[in-house]
């Protein structure tokens, strides 16, 4: 693979621990040299896996009340040092300065802390700093560092691991590194629009790229752009489409008089007077019984 390079350290610091495990392990299992902070280096101790804490690194603790965790020269030294630049190998050396091959990192939750009502200070304390610095480091040095921005793409980055060893491509890193720009962007604009209250330019983000199964027609392409996991949960079957999706669109826009649907089209709706009686998907037919109303549609 081209500009394939294999991870020797990693630094870990998130806020979310959940599916973390499995690539601790296994970065364990590879020899790679793990450094984290605060909550998430107690998490991967409980683990049993070894870990350096970041203030052995910097030699400074956590500050200002966990403000000030990551910022340090002998951090981003280790993430921004260019690999194939003499005099940055030359001051990493002077300095003692590690590099950092592998970036994991989540921000705190601002938008939801919004969304549940916090105070102004709290919502304040949700504007991560450290967090936001090491992503659009380790994305901007992508030639030689991995960044790992969303939980979403744990599953990616264990497959990774485990297929090619500890090594990445150019081309993934530069793939990951474009969807860490997409975090901080989105991250960045909630905070904006929250600021303004609606009073200056509106910034709007629709999220992450779910790539669909197709688009209108098998031959072409499509995508879905927002959290469509976070708003549903496929139970089986094959991966969406677009028609799909509006079928689905079509279904809640009607999810208080339930419908069968078929090729965008309502096929069939009806509301039964008796509570007993769940409502009906008809598909083909209108329903024909006392208390109900419905429609003929072709599927």
């Amino acid at each position: 693979m081209d500009g394939q390079k294999r991870i020797q350290s990693a630094l870990i610091s998130v806020f979310h621990k959940d599916g973390l495990e499995p690539i601790v392990r296994e970065l364990d299992r590879l020899g790679v040299h793990l450094y984290s902070t605060g909550g998430t280096q107690e998490f991967i101790e409980g683990l049993g896996v070894k870990v350096t804490p970041v203030e052995d690194l910097t030699t400074y603790p956590s500050i200002l009340g966990g403000r000030v965790k990551t910022l340090h020269p002998k951090v981003f030294g280790g993430i921004l040092g260019r690999r194939d630049l003499d005099s940055d190998v030359a001051q990493l050396e002077e300095y003692q300065i590690p590099p950092l091959d592998l970036v994991i990192v989540d921000l705190y939750p601002f938008e939801a802390t919004v969304a549940k009502g916090g105070t102004e200070a709290e919502i304040i304390e949700k504007i991560d700093i450290g967090g936001i610095s090491l992503i659009r480091a380790a994305a901007k040095n992508h030639r030689d560092v991995v960044i790992v921005a969303a939980q979403t793409q744990y599953a990616q980055l264990l497959g990774m691991l485990k297929e090619q060893n500890g090594s990445t491509s150019l081309a993934q890193r530069k793939t990951l590194a474009a969807a860490a720009f997409g975090v901080s962007s989105h991250y960045d604009g909630a905070i904006h629009n929250w600021f303004t209250q609606g009073t200056g330019d509106l910034r709007l983000s629709a999220g992450p790229t779910h790539i669909l199964r197709y688009g209108e027609n098998p031959h072409q392409k499509g995508a879905f752009h927002g959290d469509l996991h976070g708003m549903f949960t496929q139970l089986n079957g094959k991966e969406l489409s677009y028609n799909n999706l509006l079928d689905l669109d079509a279904a809640v826009e009607l999810i208080d008089d339930l419908a069968s649907i078929c090729k965008v089209t309502p096929s069939g709706v009806e509301a039964l007077r008796h509570p007993e009686a769940q409502q009906r998907l008809r598909c083909g037919r209108s329903p024909n019984r006392e208390g109900s109303m419905g429609r003929r549609a072709r599927c």
